[in-house]
């Protein structure tokens, strides 16, 4: 015999307490979402100490797409939030971000950067100075003919070999600079402290991967523009995002940033073109006048110590010139990327420094 008692039956006309609820329709899905009109007394965002790693607040839920009804948001979106610009603040909350990172991580920056920005390409402007063979082809073209030098090929070879591979170098170099950077701006944004040692010691363990990953991408566009150059604009735009992608989520990034821009098309293309002007427009600028100060000193300016010491002092000038380029790319992208990310699920700036690590 069992000693559990039998199961209560309801009494006639009342529901199974059982059973589903009364008026459950299982073909209808249920409606997810936030609640109209404002928020409860008391509510607050984010909650304390943000949400773990790869946990939104809601599950598996979908995430709001849109402007939120009411004029304000659920948990896990600050609006005030320094980093993420929340869905329906447009290009000025995007521009707002941009602006205040500048702000509060100059000081940190504009040293980084310095260091693993303007000091490679200095060096690599030098270097190729150095190396450019063209000042004893034309004095042996004067000298005795028209015909090619002897050597011509072979310093060629030579002088190209050394580009590319200093440049690969100074790319290891730059890739520090970008992830120490992120790591400064990100983390300032939470209200966590930050120093010149440990953006640097961050961006050394980062630099590697990061560094790789440029290069396939530099590889991928270079391709693109080989095929009648849209392509390569079409892949460089396409793949804005694989270097924040790979810091942060260190998965895929070359897959994420194509997914990232087809799904947000017209919000992607418009804040890296916004990017890109304005690292075209200053590169342009110090270049043309790297080549206007470099002019007088001739074809060979480092055939007199005092033309070298010239040369190399407008090359210096002309790549911190150059350095609001370089500061527009790392605020600007990393910013359009925190904003493609809050698109996606609810996400703020203690939850993008806990993906950092």
């Amino acid at each position: 015999m069992s000693d559990q008692p039998p199961p209560a039956v309801p009494p006639p006309g009342q529901p199974d307490p059982s059973g589903p609820p009364p008026g459950w329709d299982p073909t209808v899905p249920p409606a997810w979402g936030p609640p109209p009109g404002p928020p409860p007394q008391g509510w607050v965002f984010p909650p304390t100490g943000g949400y773990p790693v790869g946990a939104g607040p809601y599950g598996g839920q979908p995430w709001y797409p849109g402007p939120p009804p009411g004029g304000w948001y659920p948990p896990g979106v600050d609006p005030s939030d320094r980093l993420v610009t929340p869905p329906g603040a447009g290009l000025s909350g995007w521009f707002e971000r941009c602006t205040g990172a500048v702000q509060r991580g100059w000081r940190l920056l504009l040293p980084i950067l310095l260091l693993t920005q303007v000091l490679p390409a200095a060096v690599l402007s030098v270097l190729s100075l150095g190396l450019d063979p063209s000042a004893d082809w034309e004095t042996g073209a004067i000298d005795e003919s028209t015909a090619l030098p002897d050597t011509f090929f072979t310093d060629l070879a030579s002088m190209f070999l050394v580009l590319i591979g200093g440049s690969l170098l100074i790319g290891l170099v730059q890739a520090v600079g970008w992830a120490a950077g992120t790591w400064v701006i990100t983390r300032q944004a939470a209200g966590e402290p930050v120093n010149l040692g440990d953006a640097l010691r961050f961006g050394l363990r980062r630099a590697l991967g990061l560094w790789g990953w440029t290069l396939l991408v530099g590889v991928i566009v270079g391709l693109g523009v080989c095929f009648c150059v849209l392509p390569g604009i079409y892949l460089a735009f396409a793949l804005s995002m694989a270097g924040p992608v790979y810091l942060f989520e260190r998965y895929n990034p070359i897959g994420r940033s194509f997914r990232m821009f087809h799904d947000r098309l017209g919000l992607l293309l418009g804040r890296v073109a916004l990017v890109a002007a304005a690292v075209i427009v200053v590169s342009v600028v110090a270049g043309v006048l790297e080549g206007v100060g470099t002019a007088p000193f001739g074809v060979d300016p480092l055939a007199t110590p005092g033309s070298a010491v010239g040369v190399v002092l407008v090359i210096a000038l002309s790549a911190v010139l150059a350095l609001p380029a370089h500061l527009a790319q790392l605020v600007g992208l990393l910013v359009t990327y925190a904003e493609q990310r809050v698109h996606e699920r609810p996400v703020n700036s203690p939850g993008l420094v806990a993906e950092l690590g």
